[in-house]
């Protein structure tokens, strides 16, 4: 049976301006326009825009929502916000997963809570029904409506230093809008038939749901609006974003962005193996020492009682040369043993060296004519735990690489500062 591929409603779009297109979660997206490297060095720089409607969603409400979310998803809804681990309130949003029985991973998402009894769950293309389904077979006779969004709103995300910039002329009332609105958080609704206290309204009255949020390490947002609207609102940040040095952007450059910020693909960083041992402890319900957690969920049984014990652990490279990740690859130890292989392999093209550490194009502090030739970075999954500045090998069929396992990559990425100094 032939495999029919999705569009998203910038398709035409793309096409257009003669993007490299493929299949991504099944849904015909462009990798790359003209350049990875300028569209890469403008999110650093500037400001990207991307297209992630292919990415899915699932309605959660009703009385016995939050009951049913503290069961499946991993992270401790009453315990998750800031430093000081408050409870998730309306207008923001935590990261996490949803786990099977035997702990691993069924996919990764971010929960936001639009009101009380009312959550969207914004999961990865293609895994909206998969993700509903496992919602419903744990509901239980719990109060909850389940409802597969896929395909029913549309999305963009508009990442880097310049984001509020280029997308301020574009709100109906930005001072209000971008006013206290930390990192993870949220206003408005995407659905016009739900107006909401907080509503934001783009010029043309388009409502929106704006999150402050994004998968590429850096400052910006992510936009939800109805399918219909999204092609309007493409071309006019295509139009204020000119003065910053706006540019669309591929998956390519969304994946380089991710990894040298630290942060997992679905099914790839985190898959079919227990979800512990890794570099995101933060989606986890851990207690203050991390010896146990603050609350029960699916999976966490197999999570304390783990007989076959993995370790995934970041890595840097001297260079930009890369290895092909997956199953056919392999992480060297010193003595020549081979101890795992690699999830993710990619090039940071804003990144280089600079008197052995890590420096970014836009990092504050970096040397008088800086250029940064790009390193290469990613994930490893090994059968031990390795230590911060250990070297290890990593191979292909073609070569292999001498990287350094980190617990960072790029430095000064931009995701966290107060929008007061962005605006």
């Amino acid at each position: 049976m032939q495999t029919i591929v999705k569009q998203t409603p910038l398709n035409a779009w793309h096409r257009r301006q003669g993007a490299n297109m493929a299949d991504f979660g099944g849904y015909d997206m462009p990798l790359w326009y003209s350049s990875v490297k300028d569209e890469h060095l403008a999110v650093l720089t500037g400001a990207g825009i991307f297209d992630t409607s292919h990415m899915a969603a699932v309605s959660v409400y009703g009385a016995g929502a939050a009951d049913l979310l503290q069961a499946c998803f991993t992270n401790n809804l009453e315990a998750c916000v800031g430093p000081a681990r408050k409870p998730l309130s309306p207008g923001r949003c935590v990261y996490g997963a949803f786990l099977d029985e035997n702990g691993c991973s069924v996919d990764d998402a971010i929960v936001f809570l639009l009101a009380a009894g009312h959550y969207m769950v914004v999961v990865n293309a293609g895994m909206g029904a998969t993700v509903a389904d496992h919602l419903r077979r744990h509901q239980g006779g719990r109060d909850v409506v389940i409802d597969d969004l896929t395909d029913r709103l549309g999305k963009m995300d508009v990442q880097g230093p310049a984001a509020a910039k280029v997308l301020a002329p574009l709100l109906a009332d930005p001072a209000a809008v971008l006013r206290n609105m930390p990192y993870f958080s949220f206003k408005g609704d995407w659905d016009a038939a739900s107006p909401r206290a907080d509503a934001v309204r783009l010029a043309d009255g388009t409502p929106i749901l704006l999150s402050r949020t994004g998968y590429t390490g850096e400052f910006g947002f992510e936009i939800f609006l109805a399918p219909d609207r999204l092609q309007p609102l493409w071309d006019h940040l295509l139009t204020t974003g000119q003065a910053f040095g706006v540019r669309a952007c591929g998956l390519a450059a969304r994946d380089s962005l991710r990894a040298g910020a630290m942060l997992p693909l679905s099914h790839q960083d985190i898959g079919h193996w227990p979800f512990i041992n890794h570099p995101w402890p933060f989606a986890l319900p851990f207690n203050a020492d991390q010896t146990g957690f603050t609350k029960d969920f699916i999976g966490r049984q197999a999570l304390e009682n783990l007989t076959d014990v993995s370790f995934t652990h970041a890595f840097v490279g001297s260079d930009l040369r890369k290895v092909t990740a997956g199953a056919d690859s392999r992480v060297i130890d010193a003595d020549g043993r081979t101890i795992g292989h690699v999830l993710t392999c990619v090039t940071d093209m804003g990144i280089g060296m600079h008197d052995g550490a890590i420096v970014s194009v836009a990092s504050p502090d970096r040397p008088a004519g800086f250029k940064a030739k790009g390193l290469c970075c990613g994930f490893v999954r090994v059968d031990r735990k390795l230590n911060p500045g250990q070297h290890v090998d990593i191979a292909d069929a073609r070569r292999k690489l001498a990287v350094t396992i980190v617990t960072d990559i790029r430095p000064h990425r931009t995701a966290r500062k107060p929008m007061k100094a962005m605006i």
